[in-house]
């Protein structure tokens, strides 16, 4: 059913006037001045096509047709008040749906979110293994972290600056390449093939050859000695991205939780 077009703005000065009876009071609570509740009353009027108020020597009162409305007009904005506390009552949810690629959750997120968990234990996380790109409406997700140069068409922070490392077992002399998908070897190069950078590291921890992986990702198994690095790290225009469209940027659950991953 199409809908008439409701002049709301005018409606609600339209309201605040009324109750007071005064263009004046009427343009303080609304922080306006006096002649642009004047402006909305008389727009009001030429579009409904009726006067609203008229002026007596006692002041303004409101005509037959006003009153007629006010009560509907009243019922209505309580309606609009109880429309926005259902819609932002999601905003209270502790839950956060959160896509990212199997890897890095396991070798960077998992560990932060347990952390995350202890000062909320409240908060309770759903995690989607995902590569971008993502349909945040088709998978209700809150969040998502992607390996990429951008925040693409979304709202998004880097974790950290791109950089790459080759690592290698504490004690390996292999020099056999591991490759994945975002550190290919050139056609015809002689490598150990694997599904993401995560196998790539657990395959140089057991000696089978060295790995280009970005440095982020490496980071607890260098400092455990489970992988070592072979050179310094090299800087890269990909890196891992907190990503979310804007509706979902401004929930306080996920600024919450970007504030705490990005600090």
């Amino acid at each position: 059913m199409r809908r008439t077009h409701l002049p709301l703005n005018g409606m609600r000065v339209f309201d605040a006037a009324a109750r007071h009876l005064s263009f004046t009071r009427a343009a303080d609570e609304l922080a306006v001045t006096p002649a642009a509740v004047g402006q909305q009353i008389r727009a009001l009027e030429d579009m409904l096509g009726v006067v609203l108020f008229r002026r007596t020597p006692k002041g303004l009162e409101l005509t037959g047709e006003a009153e007629a409305g006010l009560d509907a007009l009243r019922q209505g904005f309580l309606m609009f008040e109880e429309s926005v506390r259902a819609m932002q009552s999601g905003q209270s949810s502790q839950s956060l749906t959160i896509a990212a690629p199997r890897d890095f959750t396991a070798k960077w997120l998992a560990p932060r979110l347990a952390r995350y968990s202890q000062q909320a234990p409240d908060v309770r996380f759903t995690l989607v293994s995902a590569d971008q790109p993502i349909d945040f409406t088709e998978a209700n997700l809150d969040l998502a972290i992607w390996f990429a140069e951008n925040a693409a068409d979304h709202e998004g922070t880097m974790l950290a600056k791109g950089a790459m490392v080759t690592v290698t077992g504490p004690g390996s002399a292999a020099e056999t390449r591991i490759a994945w998908p975002a550190c290919p070897v050139a056609k015809g190069e002689s490598a150990l093939r694997l599904g993401d950078a995560g196998l790539a590291i657990d395959a140089a921890a057991n000696g089978l050859g060295q790995a280009c992986v970005p440095a982020m990702l490496a980071e607890a198994d260098l400092a455990s000695g489970r992988i070592r690095a072979v050179g310094e790290a090299e800087p890269s225009k990909r890196t891992y991205w907190l990503v979310a469209p804007t509706p979902q940027w401004r929930q306080k659950k996920v600024r919450a939780l970007v504030e705490a991953l990005s600090a």
